[in-house]
């Protein structure tokens, strides 16, 4: 199944270098995941992940489920293969989309019924059937089925769904059997440090390969968020992978993984891209804006990505406002190849045991 090695610990905070294996190949710690939903990263073929030196991506378990069906992706080989990626994959449970993507949910112990937000049918996911998906589809890495806690929740609340997290992530352990697969526990327990660590211990007692902390970047403050993640992470077991989910931007990764998180996710890239949002190491760029409509310049000229190495904003401008597809391609191939080298400048700086000196502007210009 997984092997977590920690190569080398960062004298300048909580970061770790670490080495993932998979059955399907070694992934360099931290990591970034590219979220590919529905069998695909938005406007990226494999061959452009492979460019941008992505090593696992993540697919959507409630959406493949809904469309085109597990078991069809099953018929075709698995998910590898019916998107032609040969490396590993991680898949989420659905968890957070029947909870975030249906507003009329009833939840019971046995799991949650739901309605299709492509047609309306109805539907029952339990912690079972949710490995049953998964299994189907074949990933290397799987998520157990768990109840996302929403912002804000009382006490009492986020206790009643911790609980519920926690009974469901034994039966999901239970149901796995698949021995090509690991299971990752997920960490609940809303803002409240003392719920987060009942469920540290739960989850842990559980003895999962992995971790996620899940239940954060949901709208709370980036204090909050942060400190929650610092107390979450130095609960987990040193020699297993930490994975926070959802997570973010350039310096959301960068401040998470020096508190010692190893795998991150988050559609930002991606998303971003497509609404003319790029990012570079002097901030975020709106390649719309008028002032780059006979800019001769790269998106970034400190960038070695095919994007920024052909293209001038001019032409990026004019592609995106004429509702050109190339604009969507090329955007989100300079994205993603960012989020890729700056994981590769924190893996460095680990490597090389110096403090992390560069940082991101949010601030748009």
């Amino acid at each position: 199944m997984i092997k977590f090695e920690v190569i080398k610990k960062h004298s300048h905070s909580s970061a770790r270098l670490g080495t993932l294996t998979t059955p399907r190949g070694k992934i360099h710690t931290p990591c970034f995941m590219p979220v590919g939903t529905q069998a695909t990263v938005k406007a990226l073929t494999p061959e452009n992940l492979e460019y941008i030196g992505a090593q696992i991506i993540l697919g959507n378990t409630y959406h493949l489920y809904l469309r085109p069906g597990h078991e069809l992706i099953h018929s075709l080989g698995g998910l590898h293969k019916f998107m032609n990626w040969p490396y590993p994959i991680l898949t989420d449970s659905g968890g957070y989309q029947v909870f975030s993507m249906n507003k009329l949910t009833k939840v019971t112990e046995e799991g949650v019924n739901f309605k299709s937000h492509i047609d309306g049918s109805s539907h029952f996911i339990s912690p079972e059937k949710a490995i049953e998906i998964q299994t189907a589809l074949g990933s290397d890495i799987i998520m157990a089925f768990d109840e996302p806690t929403p912002h804000p929740s009382d006490l009492a609340t986020t206790l009643k769904s911790l609980e519920l997290t926690t009974r469901w992530a034994k039966r999901c352990k239970d149901a796995l059997k698949s021995k090509n697969q690991s299971l990752f526990g997920i960490i609940q327990g809303g803002m409240h440090q003392k719920l987060r660590k009942e469920s540290s211990e739960q989850i842990i007692e559980l003895d999962f390969p992995g971790y996620a902390i899940g239940g954060l970047s949901v709208g709370e403050e980036k204090h909050l968020m942060n400190d929650i993640t610092e107390f979450t992470a130095s609960l987990l077991p040193e020699l297993k992978p930490r994975y926070l989910m959802g997570v973010g931007t350039p310096n959301d990764l960068l401040i998470c993984s020096s508190l010692g998180v190893d795998m991150f996710d988050c559609v930002m890239p991606t998303r971003n891209a497509r609404n003319g949002c790029l990012f570079t190491r002097d901030g975020k760029l709106n390649i719309r804006n008028s002032q780059y409509q006979s800019d001769p310049e790269p998106i970034d000229p400190n960038c070695n990505c095919y994007t920024c190495k052909n293209f001038s904003r001019a032409y990026l401008r004019h592609l995106i406002m004429a509702g050109e597809i190339l604009a969507m391609h090329l955007l989100t191939l300079h994205n993603s190849y960012f989020y890729q080298n700056w994981m590769k400048n924190i893996r460095l700086a680990i490597k090389e045991d110096i403090p992390f000196s560069f940082s991101w502007q949010e601030t748009a210009n």
